[in-house]
């Protein structure tokens, strides 16, 4: 019962003309070039005729799409990821705005729930309450706290084991040791909405951290006398860095300079909020008051609330900005991946890895998606 896509030029980890994968079921089972092919006498064929095939993109942050957000609930999350879905991301963590530690721990009971039945739902990513309130973003104030042992545990409890990520200001009262607690249940603990400084970021990549929340945003900059998380991140191999390539929140030469500061380290995420595959308007991005004109998402004070970015877009931005297509690739598929420790079954199309892979013509937009070895778009 295996399928083969052929004739492809694959994208993964190198570019391979002429490529094709097969697959059983929901798992690849053999790679190669040319017509060899042909000898697995395939049930379906399809012919790609020099199309890109990359493996399928993971989102490790991003709010919502199609006008509904992940905090709204079960209905909510699956018409978001249904349209992400067609933009090639296959996996995604589903993020949580600021809450109080109640309604939060409610939403990724949901999500728990949700990830149990759905397995394209890789977990939640609670997006505070543990920020600097001096670089909210877009989360309100009032509902930000420090952290302590009480609320950590409630959310890991209502977690059953599926928050796959949270943000945390270190430099706050807890904040070291909620990156501990946190890091040693298994979540990938990120630096961000931060006024950490360098050395503040660096002691908490050595409690466990492993992240940074959208570089360069809602955090101190690089400056020469006070490089700051970023420059943290940048110089500590253990650290990835996402970062939201739509051309307002980075600027392009920036991107260009992550890229290059930290090689294999970048994930490429979208902070997506409900205006994601939908039009301008207006929206509510954790209970905030969110207009969208040209595709740019702000609350009435100006300040950027998420993006309206889609995985595959964000590819076209990062290659028409200079970086070269294995390395924009690798930044939604192997890097989150390995982000999540899910790397050895997701991220990749060698033998042995899930079937998530995603189609794109010659100006990189998609024209098919394989999850788990299914037609999904």
């Amino acid at each position: 019962m295996t399928t083969v896509l052929h004739s492809a030029r694959l994208v993964d980890g190198a570019v391979t003309d002429d490529a094709w994968i097969a697959f059983d079921g929901d798992t690849v089972t053999a790679t190669g070039t040319g017509t060899t092919w042909r000898d697995l006498d395939p049930r379906d064929a399809v012919d790609l005729a020099g199309a890109h095939l990359a493996p399928g993109f993971i989102d490790l942050h991003g709010h919502g799409g199609a006008g509904s957000s992940y905090d709204d609930g079960a209905e909510a999350i699956r018409v978001a990821r249904a349209a992400h879905l067609r933009h090639g991301t296959t996996r995604a963590v589903l993020s949580l705005v600021t809450a109080s530690i109640d309604d939060l721990a409610a939403r990724v009971a949901t999500i728990a729930d949700l990830a149990a039945q759905d397995d394209t739902v890789l977990g939640s990513h609670l997006e505070g309450p543990f920020l600097d309130p001096g670089h909210k973003g877009a989360h309100t104030e009032s509902l930000l706290r420090t952290a302590d042992a009480g609320a950590v545990d409630r959310l890991l409890d209502a977690g059953r084991g599926t928050i796959r990520q949270i943000t945390i200001a270190p430099e706050r009262p807890g904040g070291l040791d909620a990156v501990r607690r946190f890091a040693g249940a298994g979540v990938a603990v990120a630096v961000g909405h931060t006024n950490a400084t360098e050395d503040e970021a660096a002691a908490a990549f050595d409690a466990g951290a492993t992240l940074i929340t959208h570089a360069f945003n809602a955090m101190p900059g690089i400056h020469h006398r006070a490089p700051g998380p970023v420059v943290a991140a940048m110089r500590d191999e253990r650290v990835t860095l996402e970062l939201i390539a739509d051309g307002t929140h980075v600027h392009p030469h920036v991107v260009a300079l992550a890229f290059a500061g930290a090689p294999g380290r970048i994930a490429l995420i979208t902070d997506a909020m409900a205006a994601a595959a939908a039009d301008d308007g207006d929206y509510a991005l954790g209970g905030l008051a969110v207009t969208v004109s040209g595709g740019v998402a702000r609350l009435a004070d100006g300040t950027i609330a998420g993006s309206t970015l889609t995985q595959d877009a964000a590819l076209r931005d990062a290659v028409a900005w200079g970086i070269g297509l294995a390395d924009a690739v690798a930044a939604l598929t192997a890097v989150p991946a390995r982000a999540l420790g899910l790397r050895d079954r997701l991220g990749g199309l060698r033998p042995g890895m899930t079937a998530d892979a995603v189609v794109l013509d010659a100006a990189l937009h998609v024209t098919a998606v394989w999850c788990a070895g299914r037609r999904a778009v």
